[in-house]
């Protein structure tokens, strides 16, 4: 059963890995991503991801190795918090309230137990370079707001700022301004190039910097593409800088190498990419789901669909569609991918493509796809040139269960709409398959605008501008027509299962209609500014998002009943222009009947940045313990007392025999599984615990039972502690604690149980501690 939480909007994909500088464990098997909220664990073995670690409640903005323990991770956000993480695990550590919001984090080997971090408290461009003393405390969440001033007027950026030569001094770079600040001296020391009101020098501000690890060198990169070296700038007066120019842009980054190097692979191949979600410059393929991997299909990178992995954030690879050399060039019209449909379940991709340089200039293609088993990728089949005379708008295929025949129907700017089957195209020389026209409908020469099928492929919905269209697919007839003359119809989709009665449209101004195909009549109307329309494969539920001046808003209903299911007000700030349903492959049981719509699909959405959101129950924060870190011995291990402190102890026994074996031969020891102390103890790794002294007491303190704690024989309260821990360690005394609880589980019916009184209960105390194995001699 899920626990019933309140239902929030969480980011899972599209956020940029490079936007801050990727950071390498010591050893390089690790390379460590920011990811909008998450850093990314990364092997660089096998480019996956080994973990996500969670836990900041706004973007991370910096992340560096602790440099007093290699195997430990700071990082910081806008959340205004430091965490420290142990990355080889997963765990966090600690976490350290700040308070104001932090944009860059920097950590040097000489700073005792502090780090820096760029703040700003004043003016919203005026950033501060500060020094953050990270107080100590066995408390996994710290206050540390004891902050020391650094540099000020100062750029953002992390590569706007340097620590050089061992941690001397280091160094900023902002507009014509380069400042340097000497630690031991608390000197500050100031640079300034020529203004850009100099047009000969009207490029020539700072863009970036970075200072030499082990001498006093300083190079800063400038937009006019210019590299300028700078050393003895510990005086004002006698420094000098040299300036080499290498770029025909503006420098973007600038990095020392390191004094040695080890070459691992004897070539520099790139061996993988490690790729999130790519953004294009436009999205107008919408969100699929490839039907095989169940993957999200949309634009990837010019001419490609990109198949990405929800569930690992990972790209899984990319299809080139156009099939031509991209040419990086601003002012070239480029060939773009506009359309994309898959069909008969994953066997069939129909995709469009055009280029349109002037307004008489359309060049348009539309390519059909088939899976081959064999290479596990789709191979072009065939090639439609200019399939119809204007822009493309809408294409669907019949996914009907009984269809035998392949169709896929496509509307245009033309007026018209035209179904495609699938024929025999064999030769005399192989046999093969190929895509034909077998239809063309319009309707008194509108543009036709979206086209959709119903779930049992018998009719197909077509809209021309205002109008909507009903089509027999069998004979091709008209059957119907629906006009509400409410503006143009900007989403089409028919229901679901017991709902496929219904065909729900959504117009440009701002109305949603929903039409009864048994009346064809209205049923019900809204007034609703959907941007999204998106039906669940797996329950009548449908998906609308609406854009209004607050931001968009989520409403769920089923187009039997006009009332929603759910509504979610803000869900994104910005637009979102797509959403898609996915199917799960494993049923959630949400109890709580505003949830019911996510139990058999999850909802999916695309912001106009490009960032893929979605709708969760769970907090995305980690314990110190979390349940994913325990160990998994539960099942081997021996039935020894350390398997008692484990607390997995089974209480259900399958032979009776056994069990009676196995209570002999135990010590009974009061089961664990509850106490903090012994938890942690066991489930954090050895490297981030405290010292053992510390946690000593705390963890004998945690095994002594209270004297209020019974134990199973029901010890009364003035039994001493001697007497109570002879008890616990007697094997006599667990054999007759059983053959009382025995006794007590019987059905006696009417009997009447006597009460042993406190003195006799002592008496028996002495019979059971006589030894009376001279018995088994006779």
């Amino acid at each position: 059963m899920v626990e019933e939480e309140s239902l929030r909007v969480v980011r899972c994909g599209g956020s940029e890995l490079n936007f801050r500088r990727a950071v390498f464990s010591a050893d390089s098997k690790y390379v460590f991503c920011v990811s909008g909220d998450f850093i990314k664990v990364y092997s660089t073995a096998t480019e996956e991801c080994v973990h996500i670690l969670q836990g900041h409640r706004n973007m991370v903005t910096g992340i560096q190795l602790n440099p007093k323990n290699h195997l430990q991770l700071y990082s910081c956000s806008f959340d205004g918090m430091i965490k420290l993480w142990d990355y080889t695990d997963g765990i966090l550590i600690k976490t350290f309230i700040v308070g104001c919001k932090l944009h860059a984090l920097f950590t040097l080997d000489c700073a005792e137990d502090s780090v820096f971090v760029t703040i700003n408290k004043e003016k919203p461009d005026v950033f501060q370079l500060v020094s953050v003393k990270l107080p100590k405390s066995s408390s996994q969440e710290v206050e540390a707001k004891e902050l020391s001033f650094v540099l000020d007027y100062i750029n953002q950026s992390p590569k706007c700022i340097a620590f050089g030569n061992e941690g001397e001094y280091v160094a900023a770079v902002r507009d014509f301004y380069l400042s340097v600040y000497f630690f031991k001296k608390k000197t500050t020391s100031r640079f300034t190039l020529s203004s850009s009101r100099n047009k000969k020098h009207a490029k020539n501000n700072f863009t970036c910097v970075a200072c030499h690890p082990k001498e006093d060198c300083i190079a800063t990169g400038h937009r006019d593409g210019k590299i300028r070296l700078w050393r003895n700038f510990d005086d004002e007066k006698k420094y000098t800088y040299t300036c080499l120019h290498w770029h025909h842009d503006l420098v973007m980054d600038l990095a020392f190498s390191v004094t040695e190097m080890i070459i691992i692979h004897r070539n520099l191949e790139a061996s993988a990419v490690i790729q999130g979600l790519v953004k294009d410059r436009n999205i107008f393929t919408g969100l699929m789901i490839d039907p095989r991997t169940k993957a999200l299909v949309l634009n990837g990178k010019p001419g490609h669909l990109q198949f990405y992995s929800l569930q690992s954030d990972k790209q899984l690879y990319n299809l080139d569609i156009i099939q031509q050399e991209y040419i990086n060039d601003y002012g070239l019209i480029q060939i773009e991918l506009t359309k994309a449909a898959f069909g008969c379940y994953g066997n069939w991709l129909a995709t469009v493509e055009q280029r349109q340089e002037k307004e008489t200039e359309l060049e348009l293609q539309m390519k059909l796809w088939t899976y081959n088993k064999k290479t596990q990728g789709f191979v072009l089949n065939t090639k439609v040139n200019m399939p119809h005379e204007d822009h493309i708008t809408a294409l669907c295929f019949c996914n009907a269960e009984k269809s035998e025949n392949p169709t896929l129907v496509t509307t245009s700017k033309d007026g018209h709409f035209k179904v495609w089957i699938l024929t025999d195209d064999s030769d005399i020389y192989k046999k093969a398959v190929g895509w034909t026209c077998d239809f063309v409908g319009s309707y008194h020469k509108y543009q036709a605008t979206n086209c959709c099928f119903s779930e049992d492929g018998s009719l197909l919905a077509v809209s021309f501008e205002e109008i909507v269209t009903i089509w027999d697919s069998d004979t091709w007839e008209l059957k119907c027509t629906f006009c509400q003359r409410a503006g143009k119809i900007r989403h089409l989709c028919f229901g679901r299962l017991t709902c496929s009665k219904y065909l729900l449209g959504a117009t440009e101004n701002g109305i949603l209609c929903c039409w009864n195909l048994l009346s064809c009549a209205l049923e019900w109307s809204a007034k609703l500014n959907v941007r999204v329309m998106e039906p669940d494969p797996n329950s009548e539920n449908i998906a609308a998002i609406s854009q209004s001046s607050m931001g968009s808003d989520l409403f769920v209903f089923r187009p039997s009943e006009p009332r929603p299911l759910y509504i979610q007000k803000n869900i994104s700030r910005e637009e979102v222009q797509w959403g898609v349903f996915v199917p799960r492959d494993v049923p959630e049981s949400f109890t709580s009947e505003a949830y019911q719509w996510l139990n058999r699909s999850q909802f999916y959405f695309l912001t106009k940045s490009q960032s893929l959101l979605t709708f969760s129950t769970q907090s995305p924060e980690e314990k110190l313990t979390p349940t994913s870190k325990q160990l998994l011995a539960e099942e081997t291990l021996p039935t020894t007392p350390f398997y008692f402190i484990l607390g997995k102890h089974r209480q259900e026994q399958q032979d009776d025999k056994l069990n009676e074996a196995l209570e002999n031969e135990l010590v009974q020891l009061p089961l664990t599984e509850n106490i903090p102390a012994i938890s942690e103890l066991l489930h954090t790794p050895a490297h981030v615990l405290p010292s053992a002294s510390f946690l000593c007491s705390m963890f004998v303190n945690s095994l002594l039972l209270s004297k209020e704690t019974k134990s199973a024989e029901e010890i009364p309260d003035d039994v001493s502690m001697e007497e109570e821990k002879e008890s616990v360690d007697s094997d006599e005394e667990n054999n007759f604690t059983e053959e009382v609880q025995d006794t007590n589980n019987t059905d006696l019916g009417k009997d009447i149980i006597h009460q042993l009184s406190k003195s006799e209960e002592k008496e028996l105390r002495k019979f059971r501690k006589v030894d009376y194995s001279w018995i088994t001699a006779l």
